[in-house]
């Protein structure tokens, strides 16, 4: 009974994180059930681990058990790279078996370490003594923390409030990395919660995004766009507004599944042509925003062009219009109108082309 309150007292914060991850799993309805059971393993797996840890340090602190010691240790040691490896399928959804072979190969050494040192080691007081790969485990979370960051960099729309929840999760991960080095063996105590808070906080900024984005293509939706206007109308120097050409020409004579292919191939080339501070709502079915903070009249210039530039490359056109404004009492709503009235006006020249 004493071993279980201690176990309750160390890991208690642990505990309510995880509660708190599952109560969000069972009410979450923005992810499909596969991610979501991948999330399922992934807490049963921190919380199982938890008492793995804990028992190394218990039986550490008593001196007893080297053997069993070594054995939690080649647990604890391997399961950064698998839990980061979880995360990868859950979350960015990696659905290649491979990226599990470098931590199948870190599981292998450790586990050999526990008959020969290579890598950790007791000794006759029960301290750690590193092997000669005593730091290979730090390089593997080090590189599997570096492609986790690197995808979910890669897989975002380079906007700001994706950025930033990404940054954290870096930040976290780099904290579990460098801590231990700094302050020794104590901070693997913390190594579950550290991992669960990261992952966690990480996931309630993921459902949050979710809420501001269009589901289709991946850009934010209407409702962040009347957000934005309201509450960041003072940095908002340009506005672009865009409109597909012949979408329902597409949707009529191909269906809406070629329609929907148009519109991603026409999203991406948005995501490919805009900067941090360009934001890019869909706010209808072919129609599109990009409010634009701080931005000069030559970076407005240089966005068109690039705009016009990847469109070009594929086989759709779009329509543009803009307006700019540095004047401090501008208001956005008539500068959408202006920037929608040279849309139209670009719109209307483009049939009247394509009629001859």
């Amino acid at each position: 009974m004493e071993l279980f309150k201690q176990y309750i007292l160390e890991n208690w914060c642990l505990i309510l994180i995880l509660l708190a991850f599952t109560i969000m799993l069972i009410i979450t309805v923005f992810l499909d059930k596969k991610t979501i059971r991948r999330l399922y393993i992934l807490i049963i797996y921190l919380f199982l681990l938890s008492f793995s840890v804990f028992f190394e340090f218990y039986f550490l602190g008593i001196n007893k058990y080297p053997e069993l010691v070594k054995v939690l240790m080649f647990i604890r040691y391997s399961s950064t790279p698998f839990i980061i490896s979880l995360i990868l399928f859950a979350l960015v959804k990696i659905k290649v078996w491979y990226v599990m072979i470098p931590a199948a190969v870190l599981a292998v050494i450790n586990f050999v370490s526990i008959f020969t040192g290579v890598v950790f080691d007791l000794d006759a007081n029960g301290r750690l003594v590193r092997g000669v790969l005593g730091y290979l485990p730090y390089v593997f979370v080090g590189a599997y923390s570096f492609v986790l960051i690197y995808v979910l960099i890669k897989q975002s729309n380079k906007q700001i409030i994706e950025i930033i929840p990404i940054i954290f999760l870096a930040f976290s991960f780099a904290s579990g990395i460098v801590l231990p080095l700094i302050v020794g063996k104590d901070y693997s105590k913390l190594f579950c919660t550290n991992i669960a808070i990261a992952v966690f906080v990480y996931y309630v900024f993921l459902i949050l995004e979710l809420t501001k984005k269009d589901a289709l293509t991946g850009l934010l939706n209407r409702q962040a766009y009347y957000s934005t206007i309201e509450n960041s109308h003072k940095d908002i120097t340009a506005v672009v507004s865009i409109d597909m050409n012949g979408l329902k020409r597409i949707n009529d004579t191909l269906g809406h599944a070629a329609g929907d292919e148009a519109i991603l191939a026409i999203s991406s080339c948005f995501v490919k042509a805009t900067k941090f501070k360009h934001l890019v709502f869909r706010v209808g079915g072919d129609e599109f925003i990009i409010l634009c903070k701080r931005t000069s009249e030559k970076e407005l210039m240089d966005l068109i062009n690039n705009l016009k530039g990847y469109v070009s490359e594929t086989k759709y056109t779009i329509s543009v219009g803009y307006s700019f404004s540095v004047a401090p009492d501008k208001i956005i709503e008539y500068m959408v109108k202006q920037s929608d009235e040279m849309m139209y006006a670009d719109k209307a020249k483009f049939y009247e082309e394509h009629k001859r």
